[in-house]
């Protein structure tokens, strides 16, 4: 998979997530964690199967940055 459909899918996996757990963080940061989740998500998808579709990255990117964020927020004390 191309490195810049992984930034684009990341940063949009980073938006969700923040949406979905709640977090009241603006646009930049959320597509940081999103990216560096998709990072994450990507490196144990490649361990796992060897083909990608853009929709399993999707999915393990926004896995990953939700895992990132709960990290996150545990190390904030929130």
């Amino acid at each position: 998979m191309p490195v810049v459909l992984l930034i684009v899918v990341g940063a949009l996996a980073g938006v969700l997530a923040t949406r979905l757990m709640r977090m009241d963080t603006d646009l930049p940061t959320a597509m940081v964690v999103g990216v560096l989740g998709a990072v994450v998500g990507g490196v144990v998808f490649r361990a796992v199967m060897t083909s990608a579709s853009w929709i399993g990255v999707l999915v393990l990117a926004l896995l990953g940055s939700l895992a990132l964020l709960w990290v996150w927020q545990k190390y904030q004390g929130r």
